[in-house]
């Protein structure tokens, strides 16, 4: 295992995914990777490791390693997983995938053409309380699903100063903002549990148009959307309206509800993880048929993570590992991949058309007018 953006110091690499690695015993990590040879060697020295490169090709060529992990700034992404395709290797990529969808079309064309295993880090599939409900909904524990309410908010962003790591975020053409990382996350797991959307209307804003940098006092502008409006059909018929923010002072915090013909569903964020999003830190989930809720205990199958512990920030990286490791072995195909990378990269597509265009989106390419009021109907 080699991991392009393993700073010594800070990041998701050092937070999630060399915890998940080291306790997981398909992996080995021989290799890591960052811009500078100062912070490449500490790396390679804080964590163990035999190799230590600042050139991602050379990482990604070595013998020594046979799966690359992209945890750098998402501008990147499209060129490295390049290269570690072109190398032979397997990736996986975090999530965003890359800045756009036609960056992701082309990843998903490179890599159709080997046989390789890629993987896009959407975890949030692999928190025990998702995937029990999703196994509920299927079951038809409450029925048939009619409705379902998100909130998701961050608390990113809730001052007026931000880090320097982080200002990249604000600038839309990055690809990194919140539309794309808390946004494709929570939508990614409410599909995930749900079923895919129909049609959506979408509204995004930008309600804090500027920060200023922590460590230098420059000022910045913030073109990405810090707020997401959404209602959206599913393709069973239920109905789905999902408010997603940053900048949020107090409690931040994700809830989904979802309500159904014999009951209720509710996935409520919890811990220190909880005003990351969905996807990290430790879920609850609750379910309700009586008029009132009662916490569900999540059956232990859902559970096994050797050796990460389940409210830590790298416990849904370790499994989405997990399941990596066992495809490799048996040639499934079970982890999220660059094909659902871009899927979703395509729903963001439609969310930015709708809040541009003030038109309903279908997705399956077509719109209709927000002001007509018509009713559309997938199933």
């Amino acid at each position: 295992m080699g991991i392009i953006g393993a700073s010594p110091d800070r990041g998701w690499a050092a937070r999630a995914h060399i915890p998940a690695l080291l306790a997981l015993p398909d992996y080995e990590l021989t290799a890591v990777g960052t811009s500078r040879p100062e912070s490449a060697r500490a790396a390679a020295q804080r964590f163990g490791t035999a190799h230590a490169f600042t050139d991602a090709r050379r990482l990604a060529e070595h013998p020594d390693v046979d799966l690359v992990a992209i945890t750098v700034k998402v501008p990147a992404h499209a060129g490295l997983v390049e290269a570690a395709l072109a190398a032979g290797k397997h990736v996986y990529c975090e999530w965003p995938l890359a800045r756009t969808s036609e960056e992701a079309r082309a990843l998903v064309t490179s890599a159709r053409d080997t046989r390789l295993h890629h993987a896009v880090g959407l975890q949030a599939r692999y928190a025990p309380a998702i995937a029990y409900a999703r196994d509920l909904v299927a079951a038809g524990r409450i029925g048939r699903v009619v409705s379902a309410t998100v909130y998701a908010a961050r608390g990113r962003g809730a001052g007026e100063r931000i880090p320097a790591w982080a200002a990249y975020t604000l600038d839309r053409d990055n690809g990194a903002g919140l539309l794309e990382v808390a946004g494709g996350h929570t939508l990614d797991a409410v599909q995930y549990v749900l079923g895919g959307f129909s049609a959506l209307s979408a509204e995004l804003s930008v309600q804090r148009p500027g920060y200023t940098v922590a460590e230098t006092g420059e000022t910045v502008e913030a073109t990405s959307p810090d707020h997401l409006l959404l209602n959206a059909t599913l393709t069973g018929g239920g109905v789905v309206s999902a408010h997603i923010h940053d900048a949020k002072a107090t409690e931040a915090r994700t809830r989904l509800e979802i309500s159904g013909t014999e009951g209720d569903l509710a996935l409520v964020s919890t811990g220190p993880g909880g005003p990351a999003g969905i996807q990290i830190g430790g879920l609850r989930l609750f379910g309700g048929s009586e008029g009132t809720y009662r916490e569900l205990t999540v059956p232990d199958r859902y559970h096994p993570a050797p050796g990460v512990a389940p409210d830590a920030e790298g416990f849904n990286v370790a499994r989405l590992y997990a399941g990596l490791a066992s495809d490799i072995r048996t040639g499934s195909h079970t982890v999220p991949d660059f094909g659902a990378g871009l899927r979703l990269h395509r729903l963001l597509d439609a969310i930015r058309r709708s809040a541009g265009t003030e038109t309903r989106q279908l997705l399956d390419g077509q719109a209709e007018s927000a002001a007509s009021g018509a009713r559309t109907d997938q199933g």
